[in-house]
């Protein structure tokens, strides 16, 4: 019965002296959460703050809401600090800094793959060769840049469709971008026949070109003969359009061919085509019609 009397007491003077801690530290809790709830209005005050002037830039929007984040990110972790100093945790801030080293260290490998094409959303966002609404092609696909964020670059092809290309492939891989000039060369391949006069079909390309296309003068549309093909001379012809879009290029080649088929027509010049001529030996044809009487 004594010994449950002394523990009684004992349990009595402890929180005795916890309430005494908390009446104590009361004080402290109070400034503390006040701290904190400064930090957070004060955070995303200067995190707005840090857009606007962000918006001033040239950055890709993805760059500009990554570092307001970062700076609202940054001002929390330092009321973080503040307020474990306020209520005399060093020893628990100690902790923290040691755990979150570790525990750093475990996600960095976890998430290697979404970290580099973090990384390389970041790059991509500094650089000046590709831009939201550029005509870019890269690994394999081509399209319009409608997004860029921290995990991919979003491409919409000519039939509409979207193409996510993780960042890293991007920045690793060679890019061919179509904006970077006003124009774009539109390479059209053709043939006429043996029987052709030569100049007379380079002049008449030229004219009909300059003439369908507004901006192109005649001297400008570039006409060469490639080769003595089997059936025919074949040439290559090309002029810019302005464009730099894909699609604008392949209607411009689609005008062209129709233009230069019906010029041909009207002068009576022939596009040939590959004609093969099969020759039977003379035995196998007696046999057949030896099969054929019987």
């Amino acid at each position: 019965m004594f010994k449950l009397s002394d523990a009684w007491n004992k349990m009595l003077d402890k929180l005795e002296s916890w309430i005494d801690a908390l009446v104590l530290g009361l004080p402290n809790f109070v400034m503390a959460v006040l701290v904190f709830i400064i930090v957070l209005i004060l955070s995303k005050y200067i995190s707005n703050v840090a857009r606007k002037l962000l918006d001033r830039s040239k950055l890709q929007d993805s760059m500009k809401h990554l570092i307001s984040r970062i700076v609202a990110v940054v001002i929390i972790i330092f009321g973080l600090f503040l307020v474990l100093g306020i209520l005399n945790l060093s020893k628990a801030l100690n902790t923290i800094l040691a755990g979150a080293g570790v525990v750093g260290l475990a996600v960095g490998l976890a998430l290697q793959g979404a970290l580099s094409n973090t990384y390389s959303g970041i790059i991509l966002s500094y650089v000046k060769y590709v831009k939201f609404g550029d005509w870019i092609e890269s690994n394999g696909f081509a399209g319009e840049v409608v997004e860029i964020d921290l995990r991919s670059v979003t491409l919409k092809q000519p039939d509409n469709n979207m193409v996510y290309i993780p960042n890293k492939l991007v920045v690793e891989n060679p890019i061919k971008n179509f904006s970077t000039t006003s124009q774009s060369r539109v390479i059209l391949h053709c043939g006429v026949g043996y029987d052709s006069d030569l100049s007379f079909v380079r002049d008449l390309v030229k004219k009909t070109i300059s003439d369908k296309f507004d901006g192109v003068d005649r001297d400008d549309v570039i006409f060469l003969y490639n080769e003595f093909g089997d059936s025919s001379i074949n040439f290559e012809t090309r002029f810019w359009i302005d464009s730099t879009k894909a699609l604008d290029i392949h209607k411009a080649r689609t005008e062209a061919m129709i233009a230069i088929k019906s010029a041909f027509d009207k002068e009576g010049i022939e596009i040939p085509f590959p004609i093969r001529t099969l020759d039977f030996p003379e035995s196998v044809t007696i046999s057949k019609q030896d099969k054929s009487s019987e």
